[in-house]
């Protein structure tokens, strides 16, 4: 049987039309195929590889820690040299109030534990999240996902989940004194590629500050200098009381966290203790990776590396079927006049080894977050493709 039909035959299946490319290796901004073509990866598998694939920094990492070992005992019990290094360099670029970090393998499991952390701490029970956000599948973070096409089939969910208009201060009396927090991410992304005014973010960390609720963050997309700072928060001027990363953090390796402060951090060892726990969180080959990654980030300014990707986006898609284009730094939507328009796009986008994003659960906006690695000339070509065949079926 081929590597194909094993795949169509017993690799379960998320959607009846998989992209379905047969990957033979990734190196930079590009995939190749079993079949001899090559893609350009112009949504970094979905805002993960911010450096390209198989950065070389990043794979050394990981071929020096495999050598050493690899997963030894469940989260927590055991010094690994790996997580603790990784730990003090991430909090050495975060607020003094975000200096704990626990680490876990995904985005929706960072969200997950948020979530957890955040009743502990309070000992409240009601959530607040907002309409288009999107946090993860598993059944927590399906809770304050706030799109019903994701958590109709999953009903009932977790109670006493209270949905408000994103960047509308209508509304913000919901966050009260039964809070335990509000859940939000700085961009939304699954939601439209939309970002948060910041005197609105203000306003909500204020009224959380009134309250007695915590304010969470959702990274995982935002970070890393998706959006031109290292966390979309530094831009807003806006600190969180946890914060979740996850997709770019572990520079291709399965990686997640959530962060926030000792003081609040302090429930989760009693009543019982080991009361969250995970089994491979901060797997010492992904730390390895991780630190990496980082290292690789703070060495050189991807901030503006992002803002320049910005910026040419914004010169180059002008076509007139995009009404839009929105979003900031390196994580941008281009908003497309109607379905058809969009599927045809993004189909000879991919005939001519351009991948893009786009899911019928967003009809017509393309998501576009190059890795931060492209150069300018291949950005160019890239945009000037997508440009051309936006025009071609306008």
């Amino acid at each position: 049987m081929s590597i194909k039909d094993s795949f169509y035959e017993h690799v379960a299946q998320t959607s009846d039309a998989p992209m379905g490319l047969e990957i033979e290796r990734a190196e930079g901004p590009f995939i190749y195929t079993t079949q001899g073509n090559k893609y350009v990866d112009f949504i970094s598998g979905i805002a993960v590889s911010s450096l390209g694939h198989r950065h070389p920094e990043v794979v050394e990492a990981v071929k020096r820690q495999v050598d050493r070992h690899l997963h030894v005992m469940v989260y927590g019990e055991f010094i690994q040299e790996p997580q603790s290094k990784y730990a003090e360099l991430l909090t050495s670029q975060l607020p003094g109030s975000l200096d704990r970090i626990y680490f876990v393998s995904s985005g929706t499991e960072a969200n997950e534990g948020a979530l957890k952390l955040a009743k502990k701490h309070t000992g409240r029970h009601k959530f607040v999240a907002f309409h288009h956000g999107y946090h993860g599948d598993t059944h927590g973070s399906l809770s304050v996902t706030g799109r019903d096409v994701y958590r109709d089939p999953y009903l009932p969910l977790l109670p006493d989940v209270h949905f408000l208009d994103f960047n509308s201060f209508e509304g913000l009396e919901t966050i009260d004194e039964e809070t335990a927090a509000v859940i939000m991410e700085p961009v939304q992304g699954e939601g439209g590629i939309i970002p948060a005014q910041k005197e609105w973010l203000q306003a909500v960390r204020k009224r959380c500050d009134e309250v007695g609720a915590l304010l969470i963050f959702d990274e995982i997309q935002t970070g890393f200098y998706r959006t031109g700072s290292l966390f979309a928060f530094q831009e807003y001027g806006v600190v969180p009381d946890i914060m979740s990363m996850a997709k770019a953090m572990g520079g291709g390796m399965p990686m997640g966290a959530f962060v926030s402060s000792s003081e609040i951090f302090e429930s989760f060892k009693h009543d019982p203790p080991l009361n969250h726990v995970t089994t491979f969180g901060g797997h010492p080959v992904s730390c390895a990776a991780a630190h990496a990654t980082l290292s690789e980030l703070l060495s050189d300014d991807y901030g503006a590396k992002a803002k320049k990707i910005e910026q040419i986006v914004r010169n180059k898609l002008t076509a007139a079927g995009i009404t839009e284009i929105r979003g900031v730094g390196a994580m941008l939507g281009m908003e497309l006049e109607d379905r058809e328009l969009t599927q045809k796009v993004v189909e000879e986008c991919m005939d001519n080894g351009i991948i893009l994003g786009w899911t019928l659960h967003s009809n017509t906006l393309v998501r576009l977050a190059p890795p931060l690695i492209i150069d300018e000339e291949l950005l160019q070509s890239t945009l000037k493709t997508i440009n051309r065949t936006v025009k071609k079926y306008s």
